[in-house]
């Protein structure tokens, strides 16, 4: 049985553990590589995540079987974004600073604005029209072609990776929008994750081989986090902040994952915060802000 929502000041407490988690994250999944290869990373992160979304279903009792009309949306989260964003954004970090990762991986909602409009026929405002284009500024300013070393291929292709991570989130946002939920979401949070697992692990035997793992207590540690807080816990507490707060206040909320991403990265990593890095991601900020304030007012 679903719980009751939450109220509005845990309900913001628990968007704040989200934003942490979430944040802190993007520079595990950074450590992460100095242990395994980067599908490996995420294929083990990935399974630590669903047993312990298994064991926090069960012990909530919110562990369905899924019905026919579950498929669809259980492969779209499972395949688009708990697998291919996991796995592009890996790759990319093995060349990619974190902190500049997670600030183009939230270029997400910019990209959900015209595929919303393309396939679900949502109408683009002013404000969401302000919005892109303040995003796309944002993008230039990161990747300024003047000062970009574009001979460095390994850094485009890894740039690229990301960028193509977050694409893969957004197909997934526009498909999740328009599904006609049978299951509540946590109830298949499981089996999304197990999906992803299945596929993650298939594609990183195929490609890297078996694991060679020389385990450690930092590696054990970073797939702790990884899984159970970064994949269980946010998603659970993800999960009640969407039936307690507003979209809008969710939405606005989650842009601190890259602020917070980004200060992580250089308090942790040692990782500069370049000038342009930081006009870029205010810009991006603020154009995912002029698209949540139009839906609010729609």
């Amino acid at each position: 049985m679903p719980s009751a929502p939450l109220s509005r000041r845990h309900a913001l407490l628990l968007l704040g553990v989200v934003v942490l988690a979430w944040g802190l994250t993007w520079v595990v999944s950074k450590l992460l590589l100095q242990h395994l290869t980067p599908l490996w990373a995420v294929a083990a992160r990935s399974i630590v995540g669903t047993l312990a979304l298994l064991a926090l279903g069960l012990a909530l009792r919110r562990v369905a079987w899924p019905v026919k009309a579950d498929i669809p949306v259980i492969v779209s989260v499972g395949l688009l974004h708990m697998g291919a964003f996991a796995a592009l954004v890996s790759l990319g970090l093995q060349t990619v600073p974190a902190g500049r990762s997670v600030v183009l991986a939230y270029t997400t909602p910019l990209w959900v604005i015209p595929a919303a409009s393309l396939f679900l026929r949502e109408p683009i405002g002013p404000a969401r029209k302000l919005g892109l284009a303040l995003g796309v500024l944002g993008l230039a300013v990161i990747f300024n072609p003047l000062a970009f070393d574009w001979s460095q291929r390994e850094a485009v292709v890894g740039n690229g990776l990301v960028l193509l991570a977050a694409l893969c989130w957004a197909a997934n946002i526009v498909y999740v929008r328009a599904h006609r939920w049978v299951t509540p979401p946590f109830e298949l949070a499981f089996w999304q994750a197990l999906l992803a697992s299945v596929a993650l692990s298939g594609l990183a035997y195929a490609t890297e081989g078996a694991p060679v793992v020389v385990w450690t207590p930092a590696l054990a540690g970073l797939l702790a986090y990884g899984g159970v807080v970064g994949i269980a816990v946010a998603y659970w507490a993800a999960v009640n902040v969407n039936r307690a707060l507003p979209a809008s206040v969710t939405s606005m909320g989650l842009l601190g994952v890259p602020v917070f991403g980004l200060l992580c990265s250089a308090v942790i990593l040692h990782e500069p915060i370049s000038p342009s890095l930081l006009a870029g991601m205010l810009l991006i900020v603020g154009g995912i802000v002029a698209g949540v304030v139009e839906r609010r007012g729609g």
